[in-house]
């Protein structure tokens, strides 16, 4: 398939710059992946789409305020720094400008509260370096980073929290899973008390999730590879919900690469981690997610690619242009959408 195929025209101003005060105002486009029909209405009612018996599946990664300032310690000179993640004896990072970090280059942030030193330097302007602080690094960065927002976003973001789930735990992430920036504490107890499943997963999304797709022929294109981890009492519930029929809804691309990567290695769901690179585009048998939540993606982005597989590039197309004609917010911070196949769709492995 060629990468036009996945190309349509947004209007800049239909890109979200800020969150909305309340998480759950946010709009809803409800697609039926099977019939393409659209339903508009509100985040808030999304329960309504819901069964009883119906297992949903978030992505409890955190994301680090790992964006960072500082100056290079012999010349002064002014470097950005975003930190994407751990390796051994440090921190994989994106350094701006990088011809001015070389290995050995010492780079001091705040008032020295935290220096880093490039221990190996790597082409598009990745590095790795020794983080040399004191006391717990995630409290050191919450007192000196800025949230790692797209470069779509060129708003300042006040409230750190707003770029976080309300449901974060597991801190490793270079961006946020936008998705689940809807649900609140109280839509989720309201989820529950449906008799909906709530379980957890964690994929840290990396660096790749800003990258474009370049290559013409999308069957070239090489997915990023990105930290995943399910649990065996995951495992355990979506597989009982899958043996009774029930569905699977997954919130957003992240939980959904993971869900679609354990079944395809192991044939059921299974306490499992690592890393995957699992890429999603049509022709792909879907055989974990049987709902998908998810926000509106850029255009001819491996994520529009993923959606178009769920259902079909043609109903994803026309959805898509259904929200601009209706003024819907897009990306990160911007407006939901749900692909069903109506009540009661889920299939058994």
């Amino acid at each position: 398939m060629k990468l036009e195929e996945f190309d349509f025209e947004l209007p800049e101003n239909l890109i979200a710059q800020t969150p909305l005060e309340n998480r759950t105002a946010s709009r809803l486009l409800a697609l039926n992946k099977k019939d393409g029909t659209i339903e508009d209405g509100t985040f808030s009612d999304i329960v309504k789409y819901f069964d009883k018996g119906d297992v949903l599946v978030l992505n409890d990664t955190k994301v680090l305020p790992a964006r960072l300032y500082g100056v290079k310690e012999d010349t002064g000179a002014k470097i950005e720094m975003l930190l994407l993640t751990p390796v051994e004896g440090g921190y994989e990072v994106l350094i701006r400008p990088a011809r001015k970090v070389k290995e050995g280059t010492k780079v001091v942030f705040g008032n020295g509260e935290l220096v880093a030193e490039c221990t190996a330097t790597f082409d598009e302007g990745i590095r790795h370096v020794k983080l040399h602080h004191e006391g717990i690094l995630e409290n050191v960065l919450d007192a000196l980073g800025e949230m790692p927002l797209p470069p779509y976003i060129k708003e300042r973001l006040e409230d750190k929290d707003r770029y976080q789930t309300v449901y974060a735990k597991e801190t490793g992430s270079a961006a946020a899973p936008t998705a689940g920036l809807h649900f609140t504490n109280e839509l989720l107890e309201e989820i529950e008390a449906s008799g909906v499943k709530i379980v957890y997963i964690t994929l840290h999304v990396g660096l790749g999730t800003f990258r474009p797709v370049s290559a013409e022929t999308i069957e070239d294109h090489k997915m990023h590879s990105e930290y995943y981890l399910i649990s065996g009492e995951t495992a355990d519930i979506l597989n009982e919900a899958k043996s009774a029929g029930q569905r699977i809804i997954s919130v957003g691309t992240t939980s959904t690469r993971t869900l679609e990567t354990v079944v395809r290695d192991h044939g059921m769901f299974k306490a499992a981690s690592g890393f995957t690179d699992i890429f999603i585009y049509p022709g792909f048998k879907y055989q974990a997610v049987d709902t998908l939540i998810t926000n509106f993606h850029l255009p001819k982005s491996s994520l529009v690619m993923l959606v178009s597989a769920f259902s079909s590039r043609e109903n994803i197309l026309d959805a898509y242009q259904h929200a601009v004609e209706k003024g819907y917010r897009f990306f990160s911070f911007g407006d939901a959408m749900i692909i069903h196949g109506g009540k009661k769709d889920g299939n058994t492995l």
